[in-house]
């Protein structure tokens, strides 16, 4: 695993937690696992491998469920946002892609876990439906009034 520098920030979606990372592995990657699935609430889960020593919670810090005797996973006790996977044994720890302010910046290499993965996402027959805005009108002026969301970047002091 290859140590990449770089200046990135995150975390939950109501702002109680963030953090700022150094550097990154080049691990990004997604994983199909039962144990992911159940962790993100999703399909699979997105992370990307964090040196120890290249984090810092700027804000709060995660709450910690100890998923087996090896490894817990890291979320916000307020909102719930998943954050980390930490396998104790590590000299990393693994930070969800989608907490990153800009999740861009970290595309998955690889996929884990495919014991797990849904036949759906061998080859992905979704086509795309349009944005929010297109899809949701009739709400997004509703949902921006009363938006309650962390904005994708660092704050003094949150909530506004």
């Amino acid at each position: 695993m290859d140590r990449i520098e770089t200046q990135a920030s995150g975390g939950c979606q109501c702002g109680a937690v963030r953090y700022h990372v150094s550097a990154v592995l080049d691990t990004s990657h997604i994983c199909h696992c039962r144990m992911c699935q159940k962790a993100a609430g999703n399909f699979f889960i997105a992370l990307i491998g964090v040196p120890r020593d290249a984090i810092g919670w700027t804000r709060g810090t995660p709450a910690w469920f100890n998923s087996s005797d090896k490894a817990a996973r890291g979320f916000c006790r307020d909102c719930g946002t998943p954050l980390a996977y930490d396998y104790f044994e590590s000299k990393h720890i693994n930070l969800t892609t989608g907490s990153f302010d800009d999740p861009s910046l970290f595309p998955p290499q690889v996929q884990f876990g495919l014991e797990g993965q849904l036949s759906l996402f061998e080859d992905l027959p979704i086509k795309g439906e349009g944005t929010t805005e297109e899809t949701m009108s009739e709400l997004v002026g509703a949902i921006k009034a009363s938006n309650h969301q962390h904005p994708d970047h660092d704050t003094e002091a949150w909530p506004r």
